[in-house]
């Protein structure tokens, strides 16, 4: 009997540090370098438990997550960082933009599966008649938020996919810097793209050719953006 006991105890015991394990967090916020900006909407993934949450309005981020762990952070016009957990003191992480033409001008990958990749947020991100914490629970607000920001990627991809620098350079005696500011100036949306043939696009791109060229030289040029 005594030794049953301590098999209890022992078994409660593991069971505590399993889940205070899994309630481990990661805390921190995400500026921009030089700056100082606060940046929302940055998808940061734990690469070891492949949980993923985004940014909010301040830049801060809360992650599960232990140390050993390695985090990576990502958002269109930026260099991706890579963060290796060596403890879980709060985390202040600083992200070198981009010039402005290479975060427009997309350099996504094509594979991206969400559904596949992060099933788990799709799950949390369902709303249950019966289940007040579906509708108002802090995890599934936020699943829902990486929800959208996950449609809005796929949308983006698909414009990525279809508006390269290839086929646009094939059509308007564009390259290099001008092509980029091209592109920027006249991306077009994911609907219009879906809802016009390959002819209609052409006929858009040679169009907003001519508007491009008829405005002032000064119009046509994108400031750089560096790091300080």
């Amino acid at each position: 009997m005594i030794r049953f006991r301590y098999t209890i105890a022992l078994l409660l015991m593991l069971a505590g540090f399993a889940a205070s394990a899994q309630d481990n967090r990661i805390r921190g916020q995400v500026i921009e370098t030089g700056t100082n900006t606060k940046l929302a909407e940055v998808l940061v993934r734990n690469t070891n438990n492949n949980q993923v949450v985004l940014t909010g309005e301040s830049g801060s981020f809360d992650i599960r997550g232990l140390m050993g762990h390695t985090l990576i952070f990502s958002s269109p016009g930026y260099v991706s960082d890579t963060l290796y957990i060596a403890d879980l003191k709060y985390k202040n992480v600083v992200m070198v933009p981009l010039g402005i033409a290479l975060r427009e001008v997309n350099v996504r990958g094509q594979r991206f599966n969400p559904r596949t990749e992060y099933h788990q947020v799709y799950e949390k991100s369902k709303v249950y008649v019966l289940s007040p914490t579906s509708w108002f629970g802090k995890e599934a607000k936020d699943a829902r938020r990486l929800k959208k920001y996950f449609e809005r990627e796929i949308k983006e991809r698909h414009v990525d996919s279809v508006f390269t620098k290839a086929y646009v350079s094939s059509i308007v005696p564009l390259k290099d810097r001008e092509l980029e500011n091209f592109m920027i100036l006249y991306r077009p949306t994911y609907e219009f793209i879906r809802s016009n043939k390959a002819e209609s696009l052409a006929a858009y791109i040679n169009d907003s050719y001519k508007k491009y060229m008829a405005l002032p030289p000064d119009q046509r040029t994108l400031p750089k953006l560096t790091a300080q």
